[in-house]
């Protein structure tokens, strides 16, 4: 990718904010500095965690400007001033896409069953082909990329390309070692797959709603 569109740590977290919030809470959209703070230091849905002081969400926002992934919105009569993200028309995506994106710049590597079910409330996947239709312009973009399982998953992960350092990918897939004594049925490991793939996105999906039930 272009070293010009890499983004550091803090930059991401602020662009992946902004995208998610314009998505799910447009009522409250374009964000005060202290709503993108906010946004970047939540508890739930990120990965890693983090601790960012205003200040450093404010300079993130500038630097996102000057090289057009970000906007200013002057608000009238003097009142504070907010921020908006121009991801969409600066790397040429739908929203489904950028629902995407948000999520691995916010949340790490995801399978296309984690995809799914994380970015569902930024935009609607009626299932796993869905995501897979919208990641392939990222693909063939060079915005994201395919990497190995996690260790104990047979599925492939995605990871975003914005900033390549962002989020350890150092999980090795685990060995599989068939057995001569007993062969696996034709199309056996692809069900397996599918349905490792089916558990995962419902626990994910669990886990979600208890931390917005605050459970």
């Amino acid at each position: 990718m272009n070293e010009e569109l890499i983004l550091d740590a803090v930059e991401a977290r602020v662009i992946g904010v902004l995208v998610e919030k314009s998505l799910t809470t447009p009522d409250q959209y374009p964000l005060t500095v202290n709503a993108a703070t906010s946004g970047c230091n939540q508890k739930s849905n990120r990965s890693p965690v983090l601790d960012l002081a205003e200040s450093q969400v404010q300079g993130a926002l500038e630097k996102l400007m000057v090289r057009g992934y970000a906007g200013l919105v002057h608000a009238a009569g003097g009142r504070t001033d907010r921020y908006r993200h121009n991801l969409g028309e600066h790397l040429s995506i739908d929203k489904r896409q950028l629902a995407l994106m948000a999520t691995l710049l916010l949340r790490g590597p995801q399978t296309r069953g984690e995809l799914r079910t994380h970015s569902q409330r930024m935009a609607k996947f009626e299932d796993l082909d869905a995501v897979a239709d919208a990641s392939q312009a990222l693909l063939q973009g060079g915005l994201i990329k395919r990497i190995s399982p996690a260790r104990g998953s047979r599925s492939e992960r995605f990871v975003q390309l914005l900033s390549p350092d962002l989020h350890p990918l150092d999980e090795a897939p685990a060995a599989v070692t068939p057995s001569p004594e007993s062969p696996a049925p034709p199309g056996l490991a692809q069900r397996v797959t599918d349905l490792e793939e089916t558990v995962r996105t419902l626990t994910e999906q669990l886990r979600d709603l208890k931390e917005q039930l605050g459970a």
